[in-house]
């Protein structure tokens, strides 16, 4: 299809970088989906009486399907460009949706495993990075900005996911024993209505033209010390120590904000469930909405605040701060509500926030030449921290309870492993150094040169 060549997507003269973060976030708050997967467990569980665990599956499947799309597609992503990558996220996003349609009409529950988790994920993880090279090569002057306006959509596409489940669930009468053919007929309506959606995306998105730069900026204007106007390959950048300490540390945050954010509703109610003020379930769902809602501010908050002050510095304030904020949970947690509240609502804002950043800190180490798919790379850490946070967090509050403890003494061992993992990100991530130019990759010689004299026949 001639509307996907790379050359018919470089902008014309005058247009506007503006339209190229709505375009990113016509795909992510779609994708961000996937954090309102719970809305349909207690209806699939019902129709087609199935366990926690396994209702659970799909989402569990896409999230492997995310970080393996992104680490072996993002060379992909880059050699085709943004519009290829995100009618391919398309495709295979809306096509979960409509097998898993399938599945719940025909009570074949492999079958919503293999849409909404393995096809489905497959359109997470291309969807995810097809927006940020060249988000960041549009404004060099504020990438951090730039990536947190896209990935802000993912962490707040639940907002708009969950309650739109939720009614055409219980108007299609999803709900109860027999319940298939309107879980089914919501799966089959969200499939075609994210298609139209993800579309305006895929139609809308350019890149600048080769060396295009901002009116007036200079990148002396914004160069810091990790800032590089060099260039490192995706497969040179796996050789640096750098990518592996940002390895470290982007998986280390999300350890420690994943802890919270999955267990969450159970957490405040056994903090506060002994005291004056004990949390009803209503109250405790409210609390996740506000964890959600702080994700989704972080994200664009601290990735445009790590624009003025640097993304190593930033990172410094993700962790050590981080870590203060476990502390006072862990000893004051249950005296004080509000107190609760804010260090999570923090916590939970500098996970979103590490999400946002990353594009941008691989930006000024390795440049703009294979960013997105360094990012998908780096994207594996998201995989490995989505298992250790939650399993660090059930198995503590498991081992407690058998030992006959209650209310916080459940997490307080928790906590100081979270502070443990932050203050170990905090090492890792002031281990980052400028890349070694041996990694770079070898410049055009320019005209006039010696260099470029030599090469002349």
């Amino acid at each position: 299809m001639t509307f996907l060549d790379r050359s018919r997507t470089v902008a014309p003269p005058g247009w506007s970088r503006w339209l190229v973060p709505p375009a990113a976030l016509a795909v992510h708050l779609s994708i961000g989906q996937a954090y309102a997967w719970s809305v349909f467990k207690p209806p699939l569980e019902s129709s087609l009486h199935l366990s926690g665990t396994e209702s659970a599956l799909p989402f569990q499947l896409g999230i492997v399907m995310l970080g393996l799309s992104a680490a072996f597609g993002g060379t992909l992503v880059e050699r085709n460009g943004p519009r290829w990558a995100m009618f391919v996220s398309l495709v295979c996003f809306s096509s979960g949706f409509l097998i898993s349609a399938l599945g719940a009409a025909t009570g074949q529950y492999w079958l919503i495993v293999l849409g909404y988790g393995f096809v489905g994920g497959i359109g997470l993880g291309i969807g995810y990075i097809s927006p940020v090279s060249t988000l960041m090569k549009w404004f060099p002057d504020r990438p951090g900005m730039a990536t947190g306006i896209a990935i802000m959509g993912f962490g707040g596409g639940a907002l708009i996911a969950s309650p739109w489940s939720s009614q055409m669930l219980a108007s299609f009468g999803g709900e109860g024993p027999d319940g298939g053919s309107g879980i089914a007929l919501t799966f089959l309506v969200m499939g075609l209505a994210y298609a139209v959606f993800m579309s305006l995306g895929v139609l809308l998105v350019r890149v600048p033209p080769p060396d295009w730069k901002p009116a007036g900026w200079q990148p002396s204007s914004t160069t810091r010390a990790l800032v590089t106007t060099a260039d490192v390959s995706a497969r040179n950048a796996l050789r640096t120590p750098q990518f592996w300490c940002l390895w470290v540390v982007l998986c280390l945050n999300v350890t420690a904000g994943i802890g919270i954010l999955e267990k969450a509703a159970p957490m405040i109610k056994d903090y506060f469930a002994d005291t004056p003020t004990a949390v009803s379930a209503s109250a405790a769902a409210g609390f996740v909405a506000l964890l959600s809602l702080a994700n989704m501010t972080g994200r664009i908050l601290w990735a445009s605040t790590s624009d003025l002050i640097g993304r190593k510095s930033m990172y410094r304030v993700y962790l050590g701060v981080g870590a203060l904020m476990y502390l006072a949970i862990a000893h004051f947690g249950n005296d004080s509500k509000p107190l609760f509240i804010v260090c999570a609502l923090v916590i939970l804002s500098f996970y979103g926030g590490g999400f946002a950043t990353v594009p941008a800190y691989l930006k000024d180490l390795f440049g703009t030449y294979q960013v997105g798919a360094i990012h998908g790379r780096l994207l594996t850490a998201w995989s490995t921290a989505g298992v250790l946070g939650p399993l660090i967090v059930n198995q503590v509050a498991d081992s407690q309870e058998k030992a006959g403890h209650h209310g916080p003494s459940l997490y307080t061992t928790s906590m100081y492993i979270m502070i443990g993992l932050l203050l170990v990100g905090f090492v890792a991530n002031e281990f980052v150094r400028p890349v070694n130019p041996r990694f770079h990759e070898p410049r055009p010689a320019e005209e006039g040169s010696p260099a470029h004299a030599a090469q002349q026949p």
